[in-house]
């Protein structure tokens, strides 16, 4: 129960939690790229993104209630967790099983920190310390906008080809040929329906995928996120239902560590 909390925890960390480590690759900024194409109607990487982003992504605040089911190849379980987000400032993510908190986490664009009660330990660090700890590339962008159902990148920094399938529109980084990313989007409301980071020499691969939007103050937020991790050592799927989602109420984030609890450190 201990591991598996602490992986669930690190769902809204580092996105797919301990159980995979991908190695992120950061992108220089570049022009993106613009494919020709003979059909005059269909539409651009170029076009594509400037649609996208079209989409309106304002709040302040996120309140956030939410059913998590976690698989893997030895257990299932399912908990709870409330998610409060400040735009850009903090997010804090309490899990819960049967009504208790069973872990917290708060995190910044400068900060990590997070703590777990059956083992009584807590971690206080930076995104850097955690990024080298689990071999993947993070900020707080990064997380963020997972919850949201953003992109992860910054779609006008990278460099992508374009095509069409299943009347999805895939945009694909060209920029790395070990790892790839992938983001797909609905082709006519322009919101993300899944993005996608493969490494094929390391035979991993991690996919985000969104559903069921709703409009919030125009905004468009998706209420249930599948997160898929495959790695050699096995599958680990997250499941996250928001029930509940209001916007722009003022939030507290009540964050301290329990009297007596050991701090990890991480070299």
């Amino acid at each position: 129960m201990n591991r598996f909390l602490v992986r669930v925890l690190f769902v809204f960390i580092v996105c797919v939690g301990s159980s995979l480590t991908l190695v992120s690759c950061k992108a220089k900024a570049k022009v993106v790229n613009e494919s020709k194409s003979t059909d005059t109607n269909r539409m651009t990487a170029e076009r594509i993104i400037k649609n996208y982003y079209a989409n309106k992504n304002d709040f302040n605040t996120l309140y956030i209630k939410s059913n998590v089911k976690y698989s893997d190849d030895k257990q299932t379980q399912n908990l709870t967790a409330e998610i409060k987000i400040k735009k850009n400032e903090q997010i804090l993510v309490s899990i819960r099983f049967l009504g208790i908190t069973m872990a917290k986490a708060l995190i910044t664009p400068t900060t990590v920190s997070y703590y777990e009660k059956l083992n009584a330990s807590y971690f206080e660090g930076d995104f850097s310390t955690l990024s080298k700890w689990l071999g993947t590339d993070l900020d707080f962008n990064k997380v963020q906008n997972i919850l949201v159902g953003q992109a992860m990148d910054d779609l006008t920094k990278g460099n992508y080809k374009d095509s069409l399938v299943d009347q999805t529109y895939r945009l694909e980084n060209i920029l790395n040929d070990n790892t790839k990313k992938y983001f797909f989007l609905d082709k006519d409301k322009f919101l993300l329906n899944k993005q996608e980071i493969t490494q094929t020499s390391e035979n991993r691969k991690i996919e985000v995928s969104y559903s069921d939007y709703k409009m919030y103050n125009e905004s468009p937020i998706p209420s249930d996120i599948a997160i898929n991790a495959e790695q050699e050592k096995g599958k680990t799927e997250i499941n996250l239902g928001y029930s509940t989602i209001t916007i722009n109420e003022e939030l507290t984030f009540p964050y301290s560590v329990p009297n007596g609890y050991k701090r990890i450190l991480i070299k």
